[in-house]
């Protein structure tokens, strides 16, 4: 069980919470804001409870990383490269503490650029129930360090500006940063926030003791990215559904022609001891029997039905065909529970969207009768998002690298933290 907001008393309190803002931006403005809504409730809960201070943490993007690639692109063109106005200019949290203003209808006070470093007499001379943003998290080199002594040289001075640690950042709580998991050594309690306890709720039975039978269906490029899961839900699904361009080696590994679809040779036998571990559990693995290919990957390439498991030569997969789906269909109708992470197809592609969408309805009419389904992973996220069927779900995560961890078994250091 994990510990979360309903558990303690935030009345006078200052708080310090860790949310996932690393939310989309162009020219300094906002472009998605799903994130920061699925913090909101946390966020209205703690000051709605008298809390004192509510300061707000979070990285936007990976400001190290983007200017090195900046910086080589400038040296290369011949041009003068500032780093540090870059990164101001990028990477700040000013802007979108603006727009959590606009959402929650009261002042967000930014603490300064440049640095989450020596705040705490600012943040204690603000009026009782002041929201506070802090500056980017990964502007110091110690929020993500290897080391954890100079992890907490930042953890201790965050620590310093709450008497209460909430981790409502879903997203990062498989990271081992400053502000994720260190930060809860220095403080008397730490909790988890609603968004949070919500993912923990729906993702850690599937893994632990999910409402059987369960059909776990992971899609995705590739086979290299989620070999941990896939062992992993071996060992309670009921079914196993594998689609997208990481379906063609395991097709390979049974001996099919793939054309020239998405193959990872150094996969196959990694492909054979799944299947073979699936026969062993009886465990159904669903792969295509049909395709949609086209000559080469894209978006104006002429969608062409291959009614059979072996591809041409000439042609590479890029969605699954209407027995596949029918296949779906019929394997989803006796689940209790869906898991899916990763689409079965380039839905970025209209002509080569359709399985997914198929699949993404299907999910959600299970959801109609009852069927616990969630959807976790970055591309089944936007795949139900592009075909407006989020809200049809049980759960769609908002984490995907954390949601993949998770499904594989793993413990996060976000959510021990948050441990009773």
């Amino acid at each position: 069980m994990i510990k979360t907001v309903k558990s303690v008393d935030f009345k006078g309190k200052r708080v310090i919470m860790r949310v996932d803002f690393n939310v989309p931006m162009k020219d300094g403005v906002v472009q998605d804001d799903t994130r920061i809504v699925a913090a909101l409730p946390t966020i209205v809960y703690i000051l709605d409870q008298g809390a004192k201070t509510l300061t707000l943490m979070s990285h936007l993007g990976d400001p190290s990383k983007d200017a090195k690639k900046a910086k080589e692109k400038a040296e290369k063109d011949g041009k003068v490269f500032d780093e540090a106005a870059y990164i101001r200019g990028k990477h700040r949290m000013a802007p979108v503490a603006a727009y959590l203003e606009t959402k929650l209808k009261r002042p967000v006070i930014f603490a300064g650029e440049d640095s989450c470093y020596g705040k705490k007499a600012f943040i204690d001379s603000q009026k009782d129930g002041s929201v506070i943003m802090l500056e980017n998290t990964r502007f110091h080199k110690e929020e993500t360090a290897k080391e954890p002594d100079e992890r907490d040289k930042l953890a201790k001075e965050l620590a310093s500006y709450g008497d209460i640690f909430v981790n409502d950042a879903f997203g990062t709580a498989h990271r081992d940063h400053a502000s994720t998991a260190s930060i809860a050594k220095f403080v008397p309690v730490s909790v988890a926030g609603f968004l949070m306890e919500k993912e923990v709720s729906y993702l850690e039975p599937i893994v632990r003791d999910p409402q059987k039978p369960l059909v776990a269906i992971i899609g995705g490029a590739k086979v290299s990215s989620k070999i941990a899961v896939l062992e992993s839900l071996l060992k309670n699904a009921s079914a196993l559904v594998i689609g997208g361009g990481m379906a063609y080696t395991f097709l390979k590994a049974q001996g099919h022609k793939t054309g020239k679809s998405l193959v990872e040779e150094d996969q196959i036998d990694t492909a054979k001891k799944i299947i073979d571990s699936a026969s062993r559990a009886a465990v159904e693995l669903v792969l295509p029997v049909d395709h949609v290919a086209a000559e080469t990957f894209d978006a104006a390439s002429k969608a062409i039905p291959v009614d059979g498991l072996d591809l041409p030569d000439e042609l590479m997969g890029l969605d699954v065909g209407p027995k596949t789906i029918a296949k779906y269909k019929e394997v989803l109708a006796g689940a209790k529970t869906i898991v899916w992470n990763g689409p079965v197809g380039v839905f970025e592609f209209d002509a080569f969207a359709k399985g997914t969408e198929e699949l993404a309805k299907l999910v959600a009419k299970a959801t109609e009768n009852s069927v616990i389904t969630v959807v976790g992973g970055g591309d089944s996220v936007a795949a139900v998002n592009k075909f407006n069927l989020a809200s049809k779900m049980s759960h769609v995560s908002t984490g995907g690298g954390a949601s993949l961890e998770l499904l594989e078994g793993k413990k996060l250091p976000g959510i021990e933290v948050c441990r009773g």
